[in-house]
């Protein structure tokens, strides 16, 4: 790549601690000669937010969440700020574990001068046990659409159109792309754009595994099958009908098997995808399953899913309910050069401090 993109990447934090912020800032490094911008939101504690100032250095846009952004999806404050921050018309939205390489890069600023927003593929660039098993999840989705990645590109002026979007929900990306759409904006979801994602920890592993069950409350269809794949695999095993009580399970893994096979044949993805992740698509498939209904239990409970010491009772708003939101957007804060100035001299003022 030639010459540096008109773009800016935007990377919203929240770290209890700064121990991972070297190799963050390496790798930002690199993004920052490539594009013209880099933009860090850190909602940190003081302390942290200071160590990761001295570690990001100066070449780095670095800044807390504009505070009038109180969400209870925190990331959504970060992102907001950043897109309002953000000095170019194509903006990528970053989640920390996400590594796209130049190529990638490029293509997706490419993409943005055609479309509102481009989803691209994330991957996993590591694959521990974990990491195989939640591919799984990945091939799945492949198969029957396209999967959900911790990044999206967006252009920032429909952002800034349709007032940024809601943040007191869990599936906050998915709710970026509904409303983007219910505001007449166009998206791309090329299967081969492929993202690399750093995996997580084993503990921060399992730590999610209700949480992301609680967001198909979003894909009612989705939630659905969840919630009746254990009663109905009881049934067929206590049915009168021998073949029935034999095939089921087998049956039933064997089509987990096959689907996330196609998903991992599609767009080249054999490239990145292990073929151990199809293997394992039947224990996800039932580890959902009865974290679907983990997370029902959680709705009941307590009105929505725990998400630090907050609880979120929305997953994602329909299409429909946001199309009707649409008609009544004001236009959103701080886009004025006069406020955006004031947003980075806080972000100065906080690394003095």
């Amino acid at each position: 790549m030639s010459e540096r993109l008109d773009l800016s990447y935007v990377v919203p934090i929240r770290w209890r601690d700064g121990d991972q912020c070297e190799e963050l800032a390496a790798y930002l490094a690199g993004i920052a000669a490539a594009c013209e911008e880099v933009i860090v939101v850190d909602g940190s504690v003081p302390e942290v937010f200071a160590a990761n100032a001295a570690a990001l250095g100066e070449g780095i846009v670095h800044v807390p969440p504009d505070p009038g952004e109180r969400w209870l999806m925190g990331k959504v404050s970060g992102v907001r700020t950043g897109v309002r921050l953000a000095s170019n018309e194509r903006v990528v939205l970053a989640d920390d574990d996400v590594r796209y390489d130049l190529e990638a890069l490029g293509r997706a600023a490419q993409l943005l001068d055609s479309h509102d927003l481009v989803r691209p593929q994330n991957y996993f660039s590591r694959l521990p046990w974990h990491a195989r098993w939640d591919t799984a999840r990945t091939l799945l989705n492949r198969s029957l659409g396209r999967d959900y990645p911790g990044t999206l590109g967006v252009r920032r002026s429909r952002m800034l159109a349709m007032g940024l979007y809601d943040g007191n929900v869990l599936f906050e990306n998915l709710e970026l792309i509904r409303t983007l759409r219910a505001h007449g904006g166009s998206t791309v979801a090329p299967l081969d754009l492929y993202v690399a994602r750093v995996p997580p920890s084993a503990s921060h592993f399992w730590g999610q595994r209700t949480r992301q069950a609680y967001d198909d409350f979003a894909l009612p269809a989705r939630m659905a099958l969840w919630l009746a794949l254990l009663p109905l695999l009881a049934l067929a095993r206590r049915s009168s009908h021998p073949v029935v009580r034999k095939s089921a399970l087998p049956v039933a893994a064997g089509t987990a098997v096959a689907l996330a096979e196609v998903g991992r044949r599609r767009a080249g993805g054999v490239r990145v995808f292990p073929a151990t992740s199809s293997l394992l698509a039947p224990l996800w498939v039932l580890e959902r399953a009865v974290c679907a209904w983990l997370a029902v239990l959680q709705r009941l409970r307590f009105g929505g899913v725990r998400y630090g010491d907050s609880v979120i009772p929305v997953a994602a708003h329909s299409e429909r309910q946001l199309r009707r939101r649409a008609t009544a957007i004001s236009p959103a804060r701080l886009d004025s050069a006069k406020d955006v100035s004031v947003l980075r001299e806080r972000g100065s003022a906080a690394r003095r401090a």
